[in-house]
């Protein structure tokens, strides 16, 4: 991302995010406090199953074990200045091996945003994996298939991250051949899962972390009950072979397998959704399943990146109730947590923006000084500013506070957390890890 989040198809489920300020909301007219008003009001009020396992109202009683730093700082707040996250966005921790979050942490890296690939060495042990976005697995002429990628690896990156920690390294596949050639044939599958297998016993990974529901549920693959089976075998099959394998560094461990796996969109669910019944047929053969819950708006339809309500919606249709799930299946989740935010223009006919990173973040900060304001419906901080030709924007964007109250919400229903992608953070976010 930022752009490039994960070269997926354009699919109805899969928002999409993009890329690229004057006067705060405290500046604007009446007109434009009325829009922010009925912008951020119409943005949340989402169909939502009552059941909630907190309220952010009452914000200020939710308590993390963060770094004693962060804490006397009293910068972990709803009422935050943007000249606070300018002073301390880029301080970094006297001690970074210390973990505050106790269930597992995936954290992504990608090539174009190599910001992430240092930050994996600085606070390796905040971190149980660590996914570069190094494969793609395509189809190729003569009904074959390839596993392009091997260039991105970085074995000298590697092996100083093994040297400081013990984060496992499971490079991310995406699965882009053909799936109505690949599911129905029995040697085009069998060689997908060797071509893989074969690529991490030769690189010593500790597995993979695989994305094809989103470009499957592209192809219309999944609409079809039969081929929607033959999916899911694939995905199985796959994992059982990867438990079947050793890993490379340690005889007594398998290899890991990761998948990913987009949102429900709705309470009811399609037959593109990945569903409770699909999350009960891969447990045995999946270590844990990469749910991305952000992407909740677009520059179509611009909001926060990840209301909370959306959330927990998400987890109850997943899990079931908060009070009565099945911890063991539960820890494998992995709530997706954003670091990147969105800067959409929002007035207009046209509407537009998309995607930012941390350092697009303080450069508006810097120029546009403006004033933040938390939504407590989302719990996500936004401001407003107008650009050079007086075109007004929204921009979304984490703060210590919002990942704090998803860090407790994952704590709450006793799943880890994944994280997209660690370059587009800022470095003190990871103090709360």
């Amino acid at each position: 991302m930022a752009r490039r989040r994960e070269k997926r198809s354009s699919t109805p489920e899969s928002l999409k995010r993009r890329k690229d300020g004057d006067e705060s909301l405290s500046q604007e007219p009446d007109s434009d406090r009325r829009l922010i008003t009925i912008f951020v009001i119409f943005f949340i009020v989402i169909p939502v199953i009552s059941m909630v396992v907190y309220k952010v109202k009452f914000v200020d009683q939710v308590v993390i074990e963060t770094d004693s730093s962060i804490r006397n700082k009293g910068i972990v707040k709803t009422d935050i200045n943007f000249k606070e996250i300018i002073t301390e966005h880029s301080k970094t921790l006297e001690n970074s091996s210390i973990r505050h979050f106790d269930y597992p942490v995936l954290a992504y890296i990608t090539p174009w945003n190599s910001k992430g690939y240092d930050i994996a060495k600085i606070y390796n042990s905040k971190f149980t994996h660590l996914s570069p976005v190094w494969y793609d697995l395509k189809s190729s002429q003569g009904n074959g298939l390839v596993l392009e990628g091997r260039h991105n690896a970085d074995k000298g990156w590697i092996q100083e991250l093994r040297s400081k920690g013990n984060a496992l390294i499971l490079p991310r596949v995406v699965l882009e051949a053909i799936p109505g050639e690949l599911l129905r044939k029995k040697k085009l599958r069998e060689k997908a899962i060797n071509l893989i297998v074969t690529e991490c016993k030769e690189m010593e990974y500790d597995g993979i972390v695989l994305e094809s529901w989103s470009r499957w549920a592209g192809y219309g693959v999944l609409h079809d009950p039969d081929m929607r089976k033959m999916a899911l075998q694939f995905v199985k099959q796959l994992g059982e072979t990867l438990h079947s394998t050793s890993s490379p560094r340690n005889n007594q461990q398998h290899m890991q397998f990761m998948y990913v796996v987009g949102p429900p969109h709705s309470e009811n669910l399609q037959m593109y959704d990945f569903g409770p019944e699909d999350l009960q047929f891969l447990k045995d053969s999946v270590d844990g399943f990469s749910l991305m819950t952000y992407d909740f708006s677009n520059p179509q339809n611009p909001g926060p990146n990840s209301p909370l309500k959306w959330i927990d919606l998400t987890l109850k249709l997943l899990l079931g109730s908060s009070n009565n799930i099945d911890s063991n299946l539960a820890r494998k989740v992995l709530l997706g947590i954003n670091f990147y935010g969105n800067d959409f223009v929002i007035s207009g006919d046209s509407g537009g923006g998309g995607a930012i990173t941390g350092r697009d973040y303080l450069a508006l900060l810097e120029k546009h000084k403006p004033t933040l304001h938390w939504d407590k419906e989302s719990g996500e901080h936004l401001f407003m500013y107008r650009d050079d030709k007086n075109i007004k924007h929204a921009v979304f964007y984490p703060t210590l506070m919002s990942i704090l109250l998803r860090l407790e919400n994952a704590r709450l229903w006793g799943i880890g957390i994944s994280i997209w992608e660690i370059g587009q953070g800022l470095n003190y976010f990871f103090h709360l890890l």
